[in-house]
């Protein structure tokens, strides 16, 4: 009779605790996703750099879901296509912001689309966190409540790093510029001009391209009647393939020091063969896929999307790297926030002590003067060789 009772009685607490579990476990799998947005080129021709950032940003996602979410709730990635166009990049921000309700904005491929986001986001008291466009307004924007954060390269320091390589190894002394012309390349021009004079090396000339430009053979052909020695570039990937070809259609044999925009998309095939002459500027290569935290994020990589077979189908890997790593730091900033109030992640952002990321190790990355994570000692250069980008040797 006693074992009968002491039978019944286990059996109701183990039932007891068995639906407990199950309501616990129903009540985490409900909880109300926290949004995260993305703003991106998601098509054309720079649809590359869309994909590179939205896995970054999903793989980081994953990892972080699987740990249980952020303030016990899962993360949930909502994108829109800006199409390299500062109008719908704008349009589509202020959807995800009102209407989808995100907890964050994150910014893709373009300076003129992120520079048109950074008002309202300042204005709106909401985080905006850059992961590729390198424009250097866009956190140093000016703005007493500066909401925009950055984990990503940016123009003035990335332009004294492109002289100090190109003096380095060119013997550079009589450069000649060619850039987009839109913000991003008004935006280097102010940092090659002051790199150049802090040295006391005067530029040969400026030529503008537009990203419609099918021959620019003409802006080529006046910088080398001034004895240009070396250009200093800065575009996307279609200009940028153009003044490959334009250069060899000119048969003009000069070093290329660019920028990261030919890392944005279908630059190998676009450029042709000579595309390995151009040397660019990147934060992340995947050169060990075998071990530490690169070959991790590779590995999830390649279960996640099975069309990944090597380090050429990550191309390119800067993308990966800037969003899985800044989507690391936002979780991290909104659990330091205790909330998804837009002043409250900005604090949280400020309240990171550390992370070991994929770029590196991430000591007090941001504070009320510095909302760039990535610094001078951060970048690698790298070439295009067979379709794929690696380090220069």
């Amino acid at each position: 009779m006693i074992f009968e009772k002491l039978k019944t009685t286990v059996k109701k607490t183990f039932c007891l605790a068995s639906a407990a579990l199950l309501v616990s476990s129903i009540n985490v799998h409900a909880a109300e996703p926290i949004k995260i947005g993305l703003v991106a080129a998601l098509s054309g021709q720079s649809a590359k750099s869309g994909e590179a950032i939205t896995r970054g940003l999903t793989i980081a996602i994953d990892e972080i879901n699987t740990s249980g979410g952020v303030l016990g709730r899962p993360l949930e990635l909502i994108r829109r296509d800006d199409e390299s166009n500062p109008s719908k990049g704008l349009l589509a921000a202020r959807e995800l912001i009102q209407r989808e309700k995100v907890a964050v904005l994150f910014g893709g491929l373009d300076t003129p689309v992120s520079m048109a986001i950074v008002p309202l986001a300042n204005q709106m008291k909401f985080p905006f966190m850059g992961v590729w466009a390198a424009g250097t307004p866009i956190t140093k924007n000016g703005a007493k409540e500066n909401y925009v954060f950055r984990v990503s390269a940016v123009d003035e320091i990335v332009d004294e790093a492109l002289v100090k390589y190109a003096i380095k190894n060119y013997a550079m002394k009589k450069p000649g510029m060619i850039l987009i012309n839109n913000p991003w390349g008004e935006s280097n021009e102010q940092g090659f001009k002051a790199a150049l004079e802090s040295r006391d090396i005067a530029y040969t000339g400026i030529e503008r391209i537009e990203s419609s430009d099918l021959d620019v053979v003409p802006q080529l052909t006046r910088l080398r009647e001034k004895g240009t020695d070396t250009l200093l570039m800065v575009a996307n990937v279609a200009p940028s393939a153009q003044v490959v070809k334009s250069l060899e259609r000119m048969g003009w044999d000069v070093p290329v020091v660019s920028h990261w925009g030919p890392a944005g998309g279908r630059f190998g095939e676009l450029a042709g063969p000579t595309a390995d002459r151009v040397h660019f500027i990147q934060t992340f290569v995947f050169t060990d896929t075998a071990s530490g935290k690169g070959g991790e994020v590779f590995s999830e990589l390649q279960a996640k999307y099975p069309e990944i077979k090597s380090t050429a189908d990550v191309t390119p890997a800067v993308g990966i790297a800037n969003a899985y790593d800044a989507m690391h730091l936002t979780a991290l900033a909104i659990e330091n926030a205790g909330s998804t109030k837009g002043k409250d992640i900005r604090n949280g952002y400020y309240a990171i002590e550390s992370y070991t990321g994929l770029i590196k190790t991430f000591n007090k990355p941001f504070s009320h003067d510095q909302h760039d994570a990535i610094g001078p000692d951060d970048y690698v250069f790298t070439q295009f060789v067979n379709d794929q980008i690696v380090p220069v040797k």
